[in-house]
């Protein structure tokens, strides 16, 4: 194995979505942003005018900016005109978060006290409403260099708000933040399989649906899948998964009459019963660090990932049952429309946008693929060439935002051909997945939650 290969960056977490239990379509103005990458994992909110173009350090553009103490690369989540955001706070002056690409898989050293906050701020104005103290210890397992202890995005759907810190313990506030339940989940150890003294933190987001709570626990030691009741944190079923670690988040699929969950994987990528938890259908394969989210469009679900030897992106159909894994040298099978051996994202999750899948890899290659067919219509490289890129895409009004792991927001013209609109800085470091909210485009960079755009 060559550790150079393993740029895990693992901002694990960057990709960790969320589903809420409201459903939109890609076409209607969404009102919320209730999870990672919005409504129904898209990445896409329509219906109100986005920037083209910003320049955060000359205050171009900027609506609002609001300090956030520690380190999180969760996502902002929204619902109506509040803004919900988590973050860790190390005990070292230096919590130390290095980003690039590079190989090194050492977990960071800091077995300092750490803190643990929720904060709600005011969509309009970025006011701090209020914050509250999730937990306070020394982290349970180490992470990595490009991960923080606040990696998966918080779950809303307007009278909860589910926070997720790994092993420190999955919990429940109202909107207003008052703790219904707090509930230990167990020590949920992930990095690397073949090296497992390499933590590098956890990093899958919890879901809500229905009435309750679903996380996906990919670790070293007893894998699983599981529900709680929202209102109490009751277990209601957990299944086993015979799987290494893994960082993404399942997302939900309406196929027929049933809602499944479809979790990425290595040993076990497959659908799921989101009611009961039983198995609908499984393959095997593919990259062996697990990250980006399944996507679900055009009556598909889309899943990729990548490291060792495979990087494959697959088009799943609806229709799956059973073992759909694909015979050697196959493209595809009764179940699998199509797919691609070497093209799959390793950090980023996909995004499917207009009638065009867009797959961003972690050093900034951007593909664009007809969903229906796999043809390529273009690729393009972003950035320097040396830039690492993490954050999954987001779109709307006609604009994809992909952001470097430096800050730069490649601004990029939806379309069959590439056409870039702008690069507009941050100003600092980004490793997280922005949230769109009724023309506002929000991001957590390294110290602030950054409102750009109109606030209205």
């Amino acid at each position: 194995m060559k550790w150079g290969n393993m740029r895990l960056g693992l901002t694990i977490g960057v990709f960790a979505g969320v589903i809420s239990a409201t459903v939109f379509s890609q076409q209607d103005p969404a009102p919320h942003w209730p999870q990672f990458r919005g409504p129904n994992a898209s990445g896409v909110a329509e219906g109100f005018p986005l920037p083209a173009s910003f320049n955060i350090p000359a205050g171009d553009g900027v609506a609002w900016k609001t300090p956030i103490p520690g380190l999180g690369h969760a996502s902002p989540v929204i619902w109506g005109d509040t803004v919900y955001i988590v973050s860790c706070v190390s005990g070292r002056d230096d919590a130390g978060l290095k980003v690039g690409l590079y190989g090194d898989i050492a977990p960071v050293q800091d077995d300092t006290v750490h803190r643990w906050f929720l904060y709600a701020l005011d969509r309009k104005s970025g006011k701090v409403r209020w914050e509250q103290l999730m937990h306070e210890g020394v982290p349970t397992v180490k992470r990595h260099t490009k991960a923080t202890h606040a990696n998966s995005t918080p779950a809303t759907d307007g009278k909860h708000v589910v926070t997720f810190y790994g092993s420190e313990g999955l919990c429940c506030y109202t909107a207003d933040g008052k703790l219904l339940w707090k509930k230990a989940i167990g020590n949920l150890d992930a990095g690397y399989y073949m090296m497992p003294q390499a933590q590098w933190g956890f990093g899958s987001s919890p879901i809500i649906f229905e009435d309750r709570v679903i996380v996906q626990c990919d670790v070293q030691r007893l894998s699983f899948i599981a529900a709680f009741n929202v209102a109490t944190g009751e277990e209601l079923w957990r299944t086993a998964r015979d799987e290494v670690p893994t960082w993404g988040t399942p997302t939900l699929w309406k196929t027929g009459d049933r809602w499944q969950l479809v979790c990425n994987g290595y040993k076990h990528i497959g659908g799921y019963d989101a009611r009961t938890g039983a198995e609908i259908w499984k393959m095997t394969g593919g990259g062996d660090i697990p990250v980006p989210t399944p996507v679900i469009a055009h009556d598909r679900a889309f899943i990729c990932n990548a490291h060792g030897m495979s990087a494959p992106l697959w088009a799943i159909k609806p229709s799956a049952t059973g073992d759909i894994s694909l015979a050697a040298d196959a493209r595809s099978n009764d179940h699998v429309a199509w797919s691609t051996p070497k093209c799959g994202n390793y950090m980023q999750t996909p995004l499917a946008y207009r009638d065009v899948l867009y797959c961003c890899r972690d050093n900034g290659s951007l593909t664009a693929y007809n969903p229906a067919t796999g043809e390529i219509y273009y690729q393009q490289r972003l950035g320097k060439g040396t830039t690492g890129f993490t954050a999954s895409p987001v779109a709307g009004d006609g604009k994809i935002y992909i952001t470097s792991e430096e800050g730069d927001v490649q601004v990029i013209k939806a379309g069959t051909a590439f056409e870039q609109v702008s690069a507009s800085p941050l100003g600092e470091i980004c490793m997280s997945t922005p949230a769109i909210s009724r023309g506002l485009l929000l991001f957590r960079t390294q110290g602030h939650v950054v409102a750009i755009g109109s606030s209205k």
